[in-house]
């Protein structure tokens, strides 16, 4: 187990809707994620995760008493990292974008605003890094997600750190160091074990930066993802929109978004569909997410 006996509380700003305990239920029924540890209590979240650049294991204790009210992050870690660790918390919340906006979109767009009365202050929640959305789009590859999600567990469980989250130990993935120096990544193929590794080595030379990845047009964001061993359209989107958390993208590749929005919008070719969640700007990534909530509840 990883020992940090450096905590630091921050309170974070909150822009708009947003409830802790409809993320952290989210995150339970993720499949990518399959924490049911993670959340303890209605308005308390736990992660455990390596932070960029250092990529030391980090744990992060978030609160929110209260929808829509003030949110606190407690970190445990080297002072240096509090910073990015605090940052990647906010990405991952969702907590790093202005959602005051949300409203004027379900404002001219009625299937928004059911969405948004049905789940009232869900953001989407996003994976620790791109790099470990990477790790598990080449990991899910050609398997179940709940496969792959068991996978990435046992992976961090094995050769990740065990961080200490205000009393809950929590296994975080491993480092890129940690992925690149094994002989052959357990539990997974040859081919993939050289993807991962590939993957790995892509995270320490900087090629999966968040901000980076979200500062470019998300067609080139795109592009520079395909470069990658095993990320192909599919992956690409998952990394750029699931993992940096980019807050305005189509999921192209995702059909089961694609036959949601076919029941609920008068839409049937793909440019159709394209013009629809046009009207989304700049949140289609939300609006995507809580299409894709009500499909799955539909089942």
């Amino acid at each position: 187990m990883t020992t940090i006996d450096q905590v630091t509380w921050l309170d974070v700003p909150v822009h708009g809707p947003f409830d802790l305990t409809a993320s952290a239920r989210f995150l339970e029924g993720f499949a990518p994620a399959a924490r049911a540890d993670a959340a303890s209590r209605p308005g308390e979240l736990r992660l455990a995760f390596p932070v960029a650049p250092s990529w030391r294991p980090v744990g992060v204790l978030v609160r929110q008493p209260f929808p829509n009210g003030p949110v606190r992050i407690a970190v445990r870690g080297e002072p240096s990292d509090v910073d990015k660790a605090v940052a990647a918390a906010r990405r991952i919340l969702s907590l790093d974008v202005d959602g005051t906006g949300f409203a004027a979109v379900a404002a001219r767009d009625p299937v928004v605003g059911e969405l948004l009365a049905r789940y009232p202050g869900l953001r989407p929640v996003a994976f620790h890094s791109p790099y470990e959305a990477a790790c598990f789009a080449v990991i899910a590859h050609r398997i179940r997600m709940t496969q792959a999600a068991t996978i990435k567990r046992k992976l961090a469980i094995e050769l990740g750190s065990t961080v200490d989250v205000h009393g809950v130990e929590l296994p975080s993935f491993p480092s890129p160091a940690v992925l690149r120096a094994q002989p052959r990544v357990p539990m997974v193929s040859e081919t993939k074990s050289d993807r991962l590794k590939a993957i790995a080595e892509a995270a320490e030379a900087g090629r999966l930066d968040a901000e980076e990845l979200r500062s470019v047009p998300v067609a080139e964001a795109l592009a520079r993802l395909r470069t990658l061993p095993g990320i192909g359209d599919f992956s690409a989107e998952l990394v750029l929109l699931r993992g940096a958390a980019h807050p305005d993208g189509f999921p192209e590749a995702e059909t089961r978004l694609h036959e949601e929005m076919r029941r609920v919008y008068p839409v049937g070719t793909r440019a159709e569909l394209r013009e629809v969640a046009d009207d989304w700007r700049p949140f289609r990534t939300w609006v995507s997410l809580l299409l894709r909530v009500q499909r799955e509840e539909r089942g």
